[in-house]
């Protein structure tokens, strides 16, 4: 059993230097620089404006959209680097698996675009 849980000591020792190393740096950063608050810093930037109302107020779906649209299309390049440096070693069968999930994201991406999901108004 000891064994088995000295296979975790590295984890461990890593764990805790990056927490020393998170609390060291957060600590210096707090002591060391100036603190000078105002208005401006502690105001509202997420969106530029000031909150005004409600925040269960509706969005425009157009916002969800655009999200979705870039996560799909994000993930594609993801798969595609990995893809890419081990080309020559999955061969002609990896070549065209990855030609096919790409066929389907162009099908995606043409049905969206001609659906007018990428124009903004």
């Amino acid at each position: 059993m000891e064994t088995y849980l000295l296979n975790y000591l590295p984890i461990l020792i890593f764990l805790g230097v990056a927490i020393a190393f998170s609390v060291i740096f957060v600590g210096a950063a707090w002591f060391l620089a100036e603190q000078h608050p105002d208005g401006e810093k502690l105001s509202a930037y997420e969106s530029g404006f000031a909150p005004f109302s409600d925040s269960r107020s509706q969005f425009d779906v157009r916002f969800y959209l655009v999200a979705i649209l870039f996560i799909i299309f994000d993930l594609e390049v993801a798969f595609l680097f990995p893809w890419a440096v081990a080309l020559g070693d999955i061969g002609l069968y990896g070549f065209w698996s990855m030609m096919g999930f790409l066929g389907i994201l162009t099908v995606g991406f043409i049905y969206e675009w001609k659906k007018g999901a990428l124009e903004w108004e």
